[in-house]
This record gives C-alpha cells, sequence and structure tokens, in this order.
C-alpha cells in the first residue's frame, strides 16, 4: 500500500511554528508591558476608546494647570484689595476727623497730608503687579494709573482697558478671572477721584457740607471696592472647585483608560506557559 505524503505539510508546519512564535512575542510584550493593546492593530475599538480618554485627560491636565496659575493670582489681587479696603477705611476716618467743627486750616492740612499717603497707598496698591502682569489693567500691559499733581485737585488716569479675561473648565464653563481698575478704582466716582477731591477740599479749608459729601462720595467708592472684591472672590472660589473636581475626573479617567489597556499579568502568565509548550510540541 502506497504512503501518501501531504505536499503542503512543510509548509503549513512553519506556519505553525511562526504563529506560535507570534503569540509567544505577543504575549511575552503584554507581559513585560503591563499593557494589552499597544496600538490600533491589536484592538481597534480599544485604542480609540483610550486615545479618546487621553485628550479628555490631556484637557483636564491643561485646566487643572490654569486653574492654579489663576489661583494664585486672584488670591494676590484678593489680597491686595484687602489692604485697598483698609487705606479707605482709614481715609473716611480722616474725613470725619477733619469735619468735626473743631479743625483750623493747620490741623486740616495735616490729615490732608494723611491722606496724600493713603492716595498714594491706593495708587500703589492699584499697580500691582503678579509674575510681571499687572493685575487690574485689564488685557494691556501697562502701568494701570497715574495721579498729576499738578492739577487741582489732582488727576487720576487709567491706562489699562475694560477686558475682562476667563478661563474655561473642560464642562464649557466660563470663570471670570480679573477686575479691570476702571471697575475697582476708576471713573468719577471711583476711589482715586474721590480722595482726589477731598483731599483738594481739606487742604483748601472747604466748608463741612463740601467735605461732608466728599466723605459720602468716599464711603460709596469704599462700597465699590468691596462689591468688586466680592465678584473676585466668587470667581475664586469657582476656580478652586472646578478645579477640585477637574482633578477627580482625572484621576478617574487616568484608571478607567488603564483598565482598558491593560494586560492580566496571571491571565497573560498562564497563557504563555501554555503558547511555550505548544510551541516546543
Amino acid at each position: 500500500m502506497a504512503l501518501r505524503v501531504d505536499p503542503f505539510y512543510v509548509n503549513n508546519l512553519a506556519a505553525a511554528v511562526d504563529q506560535s512564535s507570534g503569540v509567544e512575542e505577543t504575549l511575552t510584550e503584554e507581559l513585560s508591558s503591563g499593557l494589552r493593546v499597544s496600538s490600533l492593530e491589536t484592538d481597534p475599538v480599544a485604542a480609540a476608546e483610550s486615545q479618546m480618554l487621553a485628550s479628555q485627560i490631556a484637557q483636564g491636565d491643561t485646566y487643572v494647570q490654569s486653574a492654579t496659575n489663576e489661583t494664585a493670582r486672584m488670591q494676590v489681587a484678593d489680597t491686595t484689595l484687602g489692604d485697598v479696603v483698609t487705606q479707605l477705611t482709614s481715609a473716611v476716618s480722616l474725613a470725619i476727623e477733619g469735619n468735626n467743627g473743631t479743625m483750623n486750616a493747620a490741623n486740616q492740612s495735616s490729615v490732608a497730608e494723611q491722606l496724600s499717603g493713603i492716595r498714594d497707598a491706593v495708587v500703589s496698591l492699584a499697580n500691582t503687579s503678579y509674575m510681571g502682569q499687572y493685575l487690574f489693567s485689564g488685557s494691556k500691559a501697562v502701568e494701570p494709573f497715574t495721579v498729576d499733581s499738578s492739577t487741582t485737585p489732582a488727576t487720576a488716569t487709567y491706562n489699562g482697558d475694560t477686558a475682562l479675561q476667563y478661563v474655561e473648565a473642560p464642562g464649557g464653563q466660563k470663570i471670570q478671572v480679573n477686575l479691570p481698575g476702571s471697575d475697582v478704582f476708576g471713573g468719577s466716582t471711583g476711589a482715586l477721584t474721590v480722595l482726589n477731591q477731598l483731599i483738594a477740599d481739606m487742604s483748601n479749608g472747604a466748608g463741612t457740607t463740601a467735605i461732608s459729601n466728599d466723605t459720602t462720595a468716599l464711603r460709596n467708592a469704599l462700597t465699590q471696592v468691596t462689591s468688586q472684591r466680592s465678584i473676585l472672590d466668587g470667581s475664586l472660589s469657582m476656580v478652586q472647585q472646578t478645579s477640585t473636581y477637574t482633578q477627580t475626573q482625572v484621576a478617574q479617567l487616568t484608571a478607567q483608560q488603564g483598565n482598558l489597556v491593560a494586560a492580566d499579568p496571571a491571565q497573560v502568565a498562564t497563557q504563555l506557559s501554555s503558547a511555550e509548550t505548544q510551541h516546543q510540541a
């Protein structure tokens, strides 16, 4: 009886050996890298989902970094406005003291000098910068305020703009992160204009009615500053809250991505041992 030989035996055996070697290599790579999905070819659906998660993670990380930077800048601005409130509160007290009906010209002149010192301190605070960026100049890289003392009353000029700046959270929420100086200190009823008028009236011995009006205007200017500070504080709180939430989301997305592409070491080790046995056979 003739022995029938498979003419494709050698080719089939070689193909089987190559396939077995390929399985071993794949499993060995999974075991060493800890990744089940390392390319689109491995698992197109999982790889595509992993890329989508990576994009969301990157977006979240970018926002957290931006929020960290803005938080630091806003905290400096908040502290600065706290100092402004202190200065203006002192100015109100001096205005009341200088208008009590018992002050002579020399006394009022002394009060005017003290008020000038407060005005200069407020200007300095209004021109505060952080990391090379002025806090209250809007979008302009210029010193926000200058004061011309050659006029009576002195003239405060705002050199910035009214541009509002925002950060956008991953969910699309836009949060205001700056206060233009014109909203805080400027305008005809702003702190600097009112202080300049009060200083001029006190220096020139104006009557009690004029100074009383100045004092009322100064109280209103103080309210303006505290109102703007409240806006800043609300934004600061919102930035911190969204940053904390985003960090939690990033951690969850990272874990999800890891589970999606990670290999099970025990399972891979078992499969590798089986593949090696099969390859040897």
